[in-house]
């Protein structure tokens, strides 16, 4: 009999975490008790991809796995980040937790930070989509009926903000642009699919542009560095 890791899956609710999500539920080694989402305390949206908290709940409903939702204030430095990440993980190590699965391709110093802030109260780090080619991946995405939508993007990306992704569209991005977004260029709602016992309905509402004026380095913000400049901007597609 397969003693199966006990683990936590911390779901963006979009493309990457929804094949991640899809491959993990395909290994008979892995058991996930929970979907685990950090949201804006001040906004009630999922961090950096700016989905309202109802959106989340339906598609964990869709999903049929439990959700816990970690609020954070909004813009945290990482010692505030790091805490509450640290109380909940504690929490979750006591009902039995050992491992945390994560939706990320190829950013090598996020992938150290996570094993190391783990590595800490003694659990381990599952990658299932880990150093594969991001062409390969969205092509995989699309040929398994999955179907996602741009809700957040880069200052001058705001034309894609609530497209849905085809392949055209990938086909059409400038070769500079990673077709999974991996460098932050863009994030995504998965609304239907494999995973999705039901489609996730929603409405496009208004284009926001926001700018983060305060230094961070937050592993939900898909950052590496130690500061980033004060003058980063995102368009956000609101899905209501």
């Amino acid at each position: 009999m397969i003693t199966k890791k006990q683990c936590i899956f911390n779901w963006s609710g979009g493309k990457d975490s929804t094949l991640a999500l899809h491959y993990a539920l395909q290994n008979p080694e892995i058991e996930i008790k929970y979907l685990v989402t950090t949201l804006s305390e001040k906004y009630n949206r999922v961090s950096m991809h700016g989905v309202r908290e109802e959106l989340l709940i339906k598609q964990a409903e869709s999903i049929g796995i439990p959700l816990i939702q970690i609020k954070l204030p909004d813009m945290p430095d990482m010692e505030t980040y790091d805490r509450i990440m640290h109380q909940q993980l504690t929490s979750l190590k006591e009902k039995g937790i050992t491992h945390a699965i994560f939706g990320d391709i190829f950013l090598a110093d996020l992938r150290k930070y996570r094993e190391d802030k783990l590595a800490e109260l003694g659990l381990k780090a599952i990658f299932p989509l880990w150093d594969k080619n991001t062409t390969l991946l969205i092509d995989e995405f699309l040929k398994l009926h999955y179907k996602t939508i741009i809700v957040c993007a880069q200052q001058n990306l705001q034309h894609l903000c609530g497209k849905v992704i085809t392949t055209e569209l990938i086909k059409a991005l400038s070769p500079t642009i990673d077709p999974c977004g991996e460098n932050g260029e863009f994030h995504t709602f998965a609304f239907e699919g494999p995973i999705f016992k039901q489609k996730i309905d929603f409405q496009l509402g208004d284009l926001v542009f926001r700018t983060f004026n305060t230094p961070i380095k937050c592993a939900d913000l898909d950052v590496e560095n130690e500061a980033v400049s004060t003058e980063i901007g995102f368009w956000y597609s609101d899905l209501i």
